[in-house]
């Protein structure tokens, strides 16, 4: 981390940032030029908070050398992660086919199920059925699905949904965009060992992305897949599109497997077919559709 001091700051000024920088065990290096002063901070410094140095009297900025996020990153373990359930490997070499289409599962690697969605539309035909009945048909579709030897993605919009997906056997845990910034959920899904694919939000940038799953793998479980569901567009016609971009990038500078969910991105002008095609070309390691 490198603090830079304003034109001619203090000799105090100064003083605090080095007691601030020894306070968390990292040491001092300082530069005085003629007009500014640089102290580099050399250790770990994600354990200063953003804020812990910025808002120093005299500071000007602080450059941040390394990330928000440590275990979850190429510098921990710079083999990609590999998560095997029920003998499909997520994050392998094989692009996964994930379909929405329960009764297509025998042509797809495993089945994406959404049991608890209700529409936020308020004229949207809503279904009246209770969670309990909800949970019964989850339990039963795992059932069938389990029989013939297949993984389930089950997404969990409460933290509430939790105990019932577990006990209904699901393999996954998906956490849609909408679970960013909910902070219980990652604490609890971080407490087990059960994979947890973690989505990034459509107006989130990568590195609110990656925070958020650090904060998982920090909870203690490592088994996280990385999801993209859709970023804002700025055409007016279609709201949102795959963030071919972020998916580069965490394939880049992390070691999780990704996801790409393309089931409510697609439209005229770029049907499922092609996305899916750019999601591989990214470098996704599976793709959640209605294709199979």
């Amino acid at each position: 981390m490198i603090i830079i001091m304003r034109k001619q700051a203090t000799k105090a000024a100064v003083a605090r940032v080095v007691e601030t920088i020894r306070s968390k065990g990292l040491q001092e290096h300082i530069s005085r030029g003629e007009e500014r002063t640089i102290i580099g901070a050399v250790g770990d410094e994600r354990v200063f908070c953003p804020n812990d140095l910025e808002n120093l009297p005299e500071v000007e900025r602080v450059v941040r050398v390394l990330n928000d996020w440590k275990i979850i990153s190429r510098e921990t373990q710079p083999q990609d992660s590999v998560i095997q359930v029920r003998g499909v490997a997520f994050g392998g070499e094989k692009m996964l086919d994930i379909t929405t289409l329960p009764q297509k599962a025998d042509k797809a690697d495993a089945v994406f199920l959404d049991p608890f969605f209700l529409s936020v539309r308020p004229y949207a035909a809503v279904d009246t059925s209770s969670e309990k009945a909800q949970i019964s048909s989850m339990k039963t579709e795992l059932t069938r699905l389990h029989a013939a030897g297949k993984p389930v993605l089950v997404r969990i919009r409460d933290v509430r949904q939790i105990e019932a997906a577990l006990a209904a056997e699901a393999d996954i845990l998906y956490l849609g965009g909408e679970q960013m910034s909910n902070r219980a959920l990652q604490d609890e899904v971080g407490r087990l060992n059960t994979p947890v694919v973690l989505c990034k939000d459509k107006h989130h940038r990568v590195d609110d992305w990656l925070v958020a799953a650090e904060h998982i793998a920090l909870g203690g479980n490592r088994h996280i897949i990385l999801g993209e569901a859709g970023t804002l567009s700025f055409e007016p016609e279609h709201a949102y599109r795959l963030d071919v971009d972020a998916i580069v990038r965490v394939r880049i500078e992390t070691r999780l497997p990704v996801m790409a969910n393309i089931t409510r991105l697609w439209h005229n002008d770029m049907p499922q077919e092609v996305l899916y095609k750019l999601a591989a070309a990214a470098g996704a390691n599976g793709v959640i559709s209605s294709l199979a």
